[in-house]
């Protein structure tokens, strides 16, 4: 069987796709058998994260180099043609907008539906995500979602039939685990971060509900030495969390880095007291099983996919409640054995997620979109 994978995703401007892809790849190549990857890929697409020459060590993947753009109309043409001349027996995207119009039968993986519960900021935007997000669907002889979250939005949303839809959890990159103590005080000298503190991971767009965190982390300053750092990328569009920071009069208490390296974010989560991931609404939730992975004690939101991604190893709070976050905040950052605690359940609970399980269970949905 010659799968095809839209690689092109791998790229700087979609880091949780982009990790999602390369890590699924790496892991079906791993898994041997019979089948050939043909990963689709663009390198003129700005690419700082991961290396896409390790897999020319594995002989059943073909790197096929497509000048195609993401959601560009060239990828219409340009991806079907290369489906064809390379003999591709199924097609797998990993994003909602890809070639509707293929040779040969799709996968696509569905993340998360949150444009839909938070609506993006143009009336066009919005309607292109519902336009794309529904073609993907009709034109996919499965469908997999990261979540039963995610699969419940596409029932609820789309009224896609559940037997097409198959339930595949994400996992943290290997490269997420207890790392030795130089390499944690190297990524602490080299970002000036405190001795102790609070971290979230991601992007500030508004359902990350970074306004009520920096607002919680504020009540918990007044009593305790709690600091916050904010990691991941920014989009200019959004800044409410600096407005927070200033309004709380906490400037000194909040530490922002923005675009963390791929390279360092082990050692970031491994140099934080906890991890605090309050958002709205997640496909997932992949920073909390990274987070865990990590050994960090975790505290996030009751919500969604969250609750699927943390299990019994978090505190989870109501993240539309800021005097329940800071009392979270508060708890786990004065008690030392509480921390202990969930550094052994945080590992525990991010051994049951691997990309080796998530790499086999996505070959099952391949062999029945081909009906074998």
């Amino acid at each position: 069987m010659r799968i095809g994978i839209d690689g092109r995703y791998i790229q700087d401007h979609f880091p949780g796709i982009g990790r999602y892809t390369y890590c699924l790849c790496q892991a079906l190549a791993g898994l041997g058998g019979d089948h050939t990857l043909v990963i689709f890929c663009n390198h003129s697409l700005r690419n700082t994260r991961y290396d896409l020459s390790a897999f020319d060590t594995f002989e059943n993947v073909e790197l096929v180099e497509v000048n195609a753009p993401t959601v560009y109309l060239q990828e219409h043409v340009f991806i079907p043609r290369e489906l064809s001349r390379h003999s591709v027996d199924l097609f797998h995207s990993p994003y909602y907008i890809r070639p509707y119009v293929v040779p040969c039968p799709t996968v696509v993986t569905i993340h998360d539906l949150i444009p839909l519960r938070y609506p993006l900021s143009s009336r066009w935007t919005s309607l292109a995500f519902g336009l794309t997000t529904r073609l993907a669907l009709l034109t996919a002889r499965r469908i997999v979602a990261v979540s039963r979250a995610t699969r419940d939005d596409l029932v609820s949303f789309y009224h896609v039939p559940s037997h097409k839809i198959a339930v595949v959890p994400e996992a943290a990159d290997p490269h997420y685990r207890l790392l030795p103590p130089e390499a944690v005080a190297d990524v602490r000298r080299r970002y000036s971060l405190p001795e102790r503190f609070a971290l979230h991971v991601g992007v500030n767009k508004p359902h990350k509900n970074l306004v009520r965190l920096v607002e919680a982390v504020g009540r918990v300053a007044r009593q305790e030495d709690v600091y916050l750092v904010l990691a991941g990328r920014r989009d200019p569009l959004y800044g409410e969390e600096r407005q927070a920071v200033s309004r709380m009069g906490i400037e000194e208490r909040v530490i922002f880095r923005d675009d963390v390296p791929e390279a360092d974010l082990p050692a970031l989560y491994n140099a934080a007291e906890m991890f605090v991931f309050p958002s709205l609404w997640e496909g997932f939730g992949l920073p909390v099983v990274e987070a865990m992975a990590c050994g960090r004690p975790v505290i996030c939101s009751s919500v969604s996919a969250m609750p699927e991604a943390a299990g019994d190893a978090a505190r989870l709070v109501d993240p539309l409640d800021v005097q329940a976050l800071a009392l979270a905040i508060g708890t786990v950052w004065s008690n030392e054995s509480l921390r202990q605690e969930m550094q052994e359940k945080s590992l525990k609970q991010a051994a049951r997620f691997s990309w080796g399980r998530t790499a086999e269970e996505t070959l099952h949905v391949y062999f029945e979109a081909l009906g074998r």
